[in-house]
């Protein structure tokens, strides 16, 4: 027979929210957060502790005692088996710490979906490892063409190119704080990661040789305030993914924490945040059709490029005008010639070899 004397053992976690917020306690700060916003929460607990949480709060206040609730999945096994230890297949984290660091256990962890089961994967900690490296680089890099002293602000940007890297750098920022507003944190991960390596591959690449200077000042005072505003938005949008990489690199040029700083914003690009971002995807692609060339040729990066011959619609070729100077010192071109066709191609002619 079992004993009649018993108590419910969610009476206590029941009211995990009043209490949290002091109830009875500090009417001041109860006033100012219950409700709560968000109650993060495992799957197996929803009949449980989410139901019991909610009746209490209906019982005692007559409202439900957050605004949002998020289910997480489950972890699984490599082989995407649950884990326990009847089959011993548990995994704890601190050897994978250990040997791929805390951001990039939480790179993976963040790619994770709400209410999505996950993985055990470590071969996406060594692509969260490799992109904090990345980051620590790049950083590195783009800060060498900033220079010292305070970055040129958004009016200094007039150069096509880098007008249109804003653009980009807008949309990004507004699907990436919208993600976030819909807890599909995963998706925002996968926008800035996303956008971040097309900066470094293609923007940072063609604009790096004017950003030293090698030009007109204007020109490049466009860049490194291009350079700058992309670097402090990329650095706080990694932030909650990637937390001890980006307060790194945040300390190298800004002051304080970049956890307490503001969230980037629209605003932030000024004018440019509408502008046509064309002209870097078309000089993008130029650019990758030059790196193709030289790779298949088994050739530096740094061979010279006799002839570059671009054919495209008029309204490409503005675009690959616009850009001319940064093609022509990205891809190292002696001669750029341009030719009015039905679609962009790209005709590389390699230097020969000294």
């Amino acid at each position: 027979m079992g004993d009649p004397d018993i108590m419910d053992t969610w009476a206590t976690s029941s009211v995990t929210p009043q209490i949290v917020c002091g109830w009875e306690e500090d009417p001041e700060l109860f006033a100012a957060t219950f409700p709560m916003d968000l109650r993060p929460q495992g799957p197996e607990i929803i009949r449980t502790w989410l139901f019991a949480t909610l009746l209490r709060s209906h019982q005692e206040h007559d409202c439900v005692p957050w605004r949002h609730t998020t289910i997480n999945g489950w972890i699984l096994d490599p082989d995407r088996k649950k884990m326990s230890k009847s089959r011993g297949n548990v995994v704890t984290p601190m050897t994978l710490l250990e040997q791929y660091g805390s951001d990039a256990v939480r790179y993976w962890a963040c790619n994770g979906r709400p209410g999505t089961d996950t993985a055990l994967d470590s071969g996406v900690m060594k692509i969260g490892r490799r992109l904090a490296i990345k980051i620590l680089n790049a950083s590195k890099f783009a800060l060498g063409r900033i220079g010292e002293g305070p970055a040129p602000g958004v009016d200094a940007v007039h150069e096509a190119i880098d007008v249109a890297l804003l653009a980009q750098l807008a949309a990004l920022v507004d699907g990436a704080t919208g993600a976030h507003e819909g807890f599909d944190y995963a998706r925002a991960l996968e926008l800035t990661e996303g956008f971040f390596w097309s900066f470094c591959d293609d923007y940072v690449e063609l604009v790096k040789t004017r950003a030293y200077g090698e030009g007109s000042e204007a020109g490049a005072e466009s860049a490194r305030a291009t350079l700058a505003l992309a670097l402090s938005a990329l650095q706080r949008l990694f932030a909650p993914f990637l937390p001890f990489v980006t307060e790194e690199v945040w300390s190298w040029w800004q002051e304080g924490s970049v956890h307490v700083s503001a969230w980037p914003s629209v605003a932030e690009v000024g004018p440019h945040a509408g502008a046509e971002p064309g002209v870097l995807d078309v000089a993008a692609e130029v650019l990758r059709a030059i790196r193709r060339e030289k790779t298949a040729h088994k050739r530096s990066m740094r061979a010279r490029v006799a002839t570059l011959t671009i054919t495209a619609p008029p309204a490409v070729l503005l675009d690959v005008e616009a850009a001319r100077s940064d093609i022509v010192d990205a891809g190292g071109v002696d001669d750029m010639v341009t030719e009015e066709g039905d679609a962009l191609s790209v005709d590389v002619q390699l230097a020969d070899e000294a």
